[in-house]
């Protein structure tokens, strides 16, 4: 009688257990960030504070602009990510700035999203050039940029076409430069080395003092203020409760002096996202040390991350290339069979093949409804379509016709000649089609980090964010070793195949 009493005990112990884990272990939260230096940072700190409070929670670093970010947010793939005010009404929303709070919720609300949690600080857009340039042609504010249309004026891509960005700006002042796109993070080094003159800045950037950099005042007041914000979910409050009662902890307690200071640990003493907001949610500010600040390329090359980026990527590449296979295979037979339909056929998939990369990357994210793997293997698989379709059309097509022939008089189907008779004899073309897009993907896949899909790129566009060339090669070089290995394999491969096709 005790034992059984102690078993049904045990047996509602455990389904207490059970029900109530859980209820615990349920909250997740996926933060988003930009591809620049303080939204990589406000994005680990928000992923850290959720994950102080037991939640599961990730962080999707650098997923590209504010478009693609936006999108991620609007169909679920990431609850929220650190934004600006500014780029909220002007950039999102297309109001005027200054426009009423409930306004921008009640806007917000229709796409399922709200906005809060100011974090204490401003980081606008501001055009900034060096002392020299600034003395050299009296550049003080931005109008002064109306007399010198010779300044050669570089700004991000964003920048470049952002509502609040230089399109309205030059309008407003009636600026006759014509700017080239440059990446944020190569802006600096473009500037201290005088290839460029004038560049977009955000006045929460580190480098602005190291550099002596003059920021040219915005006399007109065009730029909005960029209060630093989140932008979330509206069911994530209620979804999530501990973890949002936590991040909404972080409203004021990050002022302008200390978003710089973070920005530089990043920027200019060389320590990591996770460090940097580990540190600030302690309270610490620990300095790098000097084997952390002169990382070499092999330590960076080979650090903690980087089988996990291997295996990121080859998962990708692998994945890309087998659907490729699967699709590509058929069309180029098809293409081989009924010349009326090969024209259409490697037409289309050429066209398919120049499409930008970055574009068909975010036009997936709203139809598929997420971002990560799947949108980056469904882009790839697009790209490494066209050499496996030319080729197997190309390899099917140069199979003699006595062969087929032959093939028919011993009674063979169609299916039968196909399968056991032509496509092994083009194997060898259908080979280097493979191997041309394995390589071609290998290289591609770098651009998977922008949407979260992981792999080498991850390190590249860090890199980029930070102007840190280690960094930027240390995801460079391990994909194309990575080209280079398949490239030989391929080649190994071809070789075998030919010597049997000869022999046969």
């Amino acid at each position: 009688m005790h034992c059984r009493t102690l078993f049904a005990a045990c047996i509602a112990f455990c389904f207490a257990f059970l029900a109530l884990t859980p209820l615990q272990a349920a909250e997740r939260v996926t933060v988003g960030s930009k591809r620049f230096t303080e939204s990589y940072i406000l994005g680990e700190v928000i992923a850290q504070a959720a994950r102080q409070t037991g939640a599961s929670s990730a962080h999707r670093q650098g997923m590209g602009n504010g478009a693609v970010v936006l999108e991620a947010l609007k169909t679920g793939a990431i609850d929220l990510y650190p934004e600006y005010l500014g780029t909220v009404e002007r950039e999102i929303l297309k109001l005027p700035t200054g426009s009423p709070t409930d306004v921008v919720q009640a806007r917000l609300r229709e796409m399922g999203l709200q906005m809060g949690v100011p974090l204490g600080f401003s980081n606008s857009y501001a055009l900034a050039t060096t002392s020299t340039i600034a003395r050299s042609h009296g550049l003080r504010t931005v109008a002064d940029l109306r007399a010198q249309p010779s300044l050669r004026v570089a700004v991000s891509q964003e920048f470049l076409g952002r509502e609040d960005g230089w399109p309205g700006l030059s309008s407003r002042y009636g600026l006759p430069q014509r700017p080239t796109a440059i990446d944020h993070g190569l802006s600096y080094q473009a500037l201290a080395s005088s290839r460029i003159d004038v560049t977009d800045i955000y006045t929460t950037d580190a480098k602005i003092s190291e550099l002596g950099l003059v920021t040219l005042e915005d006399n007109e007041a065009y730029f909005p203020r960029y209060d630093a914000v989140l932008l979330y979910r509206a069911d994530l409050p209620s979804r999530a409760p501990l973890a949002w009662k936590r991040i909404t902890e972080l409203q004021g307690k990050i002022n302008v002096s200390r978003m710089i200071e973070m920005n530089a640990e990043a920027e200019l003493k060389g320590r990591s996202f996770a460090d940097i907001a580990a540190n600030f949610l302690s309270g610490t500010s620990a300095k790098p040390s000097a084997s952390e600040h002169r990382r070499s390329l092999w330590a960076a090359t080979f650090g903690n991350d980087f089988w996990r980026l291997t295996r990121e990527h080859l998962a990708l590449v692998g994945a890309a290339v087998f659907i490729a296979l699967l699709i590509g295979v058929p069309l180029g037979s098809i293409a081989a069979a009924r010349e009326s339909l090969g024209h259409g056929i490697l037409g289309v998939v050429g066209v398919l093949q120049t499409i930008p990369s970055l574009a068909l990357l975010a036009a997936l994210i709203p139809l598929l409804g997420r971002i990560g793997t799947i949108p980056a293997i469904v882009a790839l698989s697009v790209y490494a379509l066209l050499p496996i379709v030319r080729n197997t059309a190309t390899g099917l097509l140069e199979v003699r016709k006595g062969t087929r022939e032959a093939g028919m008089a011993l009674g063979m189907t169609p299916w039968q000649i196909w399968r056991l008779v032509r496509l092994p004899l083009a194997m060898p073309i259908l080979a280097a089609g493979v191997k041309t897009a394995t390589v071609m993907t290998v290289g591609t896949a770098t651009i998977a980090a922008f949407i979260g899909a992981g792999g080498y790129g991850e390190r590249i566009a860090q890199g980029l964010a930070l102007n840190d060339g280690t960094t930027l090669l240390a995801g460079a070089i391990p994909s194309a070793a990575l080209a280079l290995i398949f490239q030989a394999f391929f080649e190994i491969a071809e070789r075998i195949m030919l010597a049997r096709y000869r022999q046969a």
